[in-house]
């Protein structure tokens, strides 16, 4: 954290790399509340959180799944690259085509 060129550079990617995934899913009919952080819940009008978790999970696509009541219907997507990212989202439009 002493270097803080560095360490603004990898905040920077972050924001950049979590905005193109909301933005990317949202087009696909997700709902994501607002985050901060390095990570995003993303919840589809159509596709349980379950299969979503388990079709990604099915393309080595690792995300976290939490059966409880209340966020049952959501993954928690860790941001990753910019290429892990654009690789969640053609997974995405593979799972939705069926």
């Amino acid at each position: 954290m002493l270097d803080t060129e560095y360490f603004d550079k990898c905040i920077s990617q972050i924001i950049a790399n979590r905005e193109y995934t909301v933005n990317e899913l949202e087009k696909r009919g997700f709902t994501i509340p607002d985050s901060k952080a390095n990570f995003i819940f993303a919840k589809h009008n159509t596709l349980s959180g379950e299969d979503y978790f388990n079709e990604l999970r099915k393309r080595n696509i690792v995300v976290r799944y939490f059966s409880k009541e209340r966020i049952k219907d959501y993954v928690r997507i860790t941001i990753g690259s910019k290429e892990q990212m654009t690789a969640l989202i053609y997974a995405t439009d593979e799972i939705l085509k069926g």
